[in-house]
């Protein structure tokens, strides 16, 4: 069980309104309370902050805002000794336009070696005016920059995320060498950025067809020329040996966006990485048929290579599934939800999540919890428009409304200056007045609430053995899911009537039964049978 911080966002210690290192470790205790096993932490890099630190200008020490080298070494021993282990953000896509080698690119000029390390082309058309290539950034717009000089540079994402070049040497040593410091440091591993976009199609060729970054979802088509090559893979193996190289049990996660299931399992062959996000099961739709396809679909790939399923709802890069689940079923994933969007209904949105999470749990692999989630904190769905800082936001023409809404500081206190967050009001994005009836001081101890749901949840997958466990259908039709899971019964109810509870003792529900011990809409218990 792995749970996700975003630095920024988990807890202030100095009162400047951005989170930082101390105030994670401060917190550490909370986290072990609630029965995590790790932690992983989003970027912690200096960095300009062109996109919350996923543009980083030095991957061997600490952005000032967050704190210091020290401040470092000090949660990680402060995890361990809490039992938790530590899993860093690697960003090897690109660098920040910052970074030291991006800086002495732009010096050295065309067809030097500082350049090589990036990927620059000369234009097409009349005097190079045109871009390499019809490539698009993720964030809007073109994917190509020119310089002065007359060359472009490619950023997938940010014009201040040069793309770094996988097919120079150099840049593989180099992050070779910066796995070794932070192994060295104790951490336990890495989850790795956009791990399916490091090698590009060797001519860099147009691509006519849609170029988001969840890409090839239909094997007759061909693979998009800059996601999910085949010789990312190499680099994997090789990373792989390193870590294996370390005592203790090291770890590996690939971001990778890839469709189907049997694409995306390449990448955790038993060479390779060790686990990679499931987002095609973030994505599907809450229906019985959609939930049993994608589950079945994932653990048949992973199977195959045998290694573990991953089972994720949200993270920092996607709308928070409280909300998510509160629109109107099969919506399409939306890009961030504002003032004008269509509003999730909150009710039914933490009444879905929580049957939702309880359903995740239950299923043998590893599972990943996003800060806040174990609170149901929604999407800040009102957040004001000028105080947006995600990029896609200025860079789609201000069309997606981007990523802030689900980044928003987590509430710990609901009668303190900003929640909680920190010792004062102050709060990098702003945080919205419901946050206090989320407040943690509120939900502990209190029957029934969801910070007490997910922590007697994580405390029976343990207890069962579920993570470990293997799954067996019992029911699969259109609006119910019935599974074993070692003596454990799980029924999610998506329809509108209520259903019988499997026969045995009950020993967790997302919501109350119905009086006569049935199970109503949008609920998921476990029942023990054996």
């Amino acid at each position: 069980m792995i749970y996700q911080i975003y630095p920024r966002s988990f807890a202030d210690s100095g009162g400047d309104g951005i989170g930082d290192l101390p105030g994670i470790t401060a917190r550490l205790d909370h986290l072990a309370e609630l029965g995590v096993d790790a932690v992983w932490l989003s970027p912690f890099y200096p960095s300009p902050q062109a996109d919350a630190g996923y543009d980083v200008a030095d991957y061997r020490d600490v952005e000032p805002l967050f704190g210091t080298l020290a401040d470092a070494d000090d949660l990680i021993a402060k995890a361990h000794a809490n039992g938790l282990r530590v899993i860093v953000d690697l960003v090897p896509n690109h660098t920040s336009s910052a970074h030291a080698w991006f800086q002495a690119a732009l010096a050295a000029g065309p067809g030097s070696a500082e350049r090589g390390r990036y990927i620059f082309r000369a234009g097409r058309g009349p005097g190079g005016a045109e871009p390499p290539n019809d490539w698009q950034s993720v964030f809007g717009g073109p994917a190509w920059t020119r310089l002065p000089d007359g060359e472009w540079y490619l950023h997938l994402f940010d014009t201040a995320q040069p793309d770094l070049n996988w097919d120079n040497p150099e840049v593989r040593a180099e992050f070779l060498d910066v796995l070794r410091f932070w192994l060295d440091r104790g951490v336990d591993g890495f989850r790795v950025d956009v791990a399916h976009g490091l090698i590009k199609q060797a001519d860099l060729a147009d691509w006519q067809e849609p170029q988001e970054i969840l890409s090839g979802q239909e094997a007759d088509k061909p693979r998009p020329p800059m996601w999910d090559q085949d010789g990312v893979h190499e680099v994997y193996r090789e990373w792989r040996r390193l870590l294996d190289g370390y005592p203790g049990e090291r770890i590996l996660v690939a971001e990778a966006w890839v469709e189907p299931a049997e694409r995306l399992a390449r990448y955790v062959r038993p060479d390779e990485m060790h686990q990679a996000f499931n987002f095609e099961y973030l994505l599907a739709s809450w229906t019985a048929p959609a939930q049993y396809a994608v589950i079945t679909r994932s653990l048949e790939a992973t199977d195959a290579v045998g290694a573990p399923t991953t089972w994720v709802l949200s993270n920092h890069d996607v709308v928070r599934h409280a909300s998510r689940l509160g629109l109107p079923v099969g919506t399409p994933r939306p890009n961030g939800i504002g003032v004008g969007d269509e509003q999730p209904d909150a009710a039914i949105g933490l009444r879905r999540a929580r049957a939702a999470t309880l359903l995740m749990l239950a299923l043998p692999g590893s599972a990943y919890l996003y800060q806040g989630e174990e609170l149901g904190l929604p999407e800040h769905t009102t957040l004001p428009d000028e105080a947006r800082q995600d990029p896609t936001w200025e860079r789609s023409g201000r069309t997606q409304r981007g990523r802030d809404g689900c980044r928003v500081p987590i509430p710990w206190e609901a009668d303190a200056p900003s929640y909680g967050f920190g010792p004062t009001d102050a709060s990098w994005l702003p945080q919205p007045p419901i946050w206090a009836e989320y407040a943690l001081d509120r939900q502990r101890g209190v029957p029934g609430s969801t910070y007490e749901l997910y922590r007697e949840a994580l405390r029976l997958r343990r207890a069962y053995g579920l993570g470990p466990g293997t799954l067996e259908w019992l029911s699969s039709g259109d609006e119910v899911l019935t599974f074993r899971n070692g003596d454990l019964v799980v029924l999610t109810n998506f329809g509108a009537d209520a259903v019988p509870a499997p026969a045995g003792e009950l020993v967790h529900s997302s919501a109350p039964l119905d009086e006569d011990g049935s199970v109503p809409t949008d609920v998921t218990v476990w029942v023990r049978t054996a």
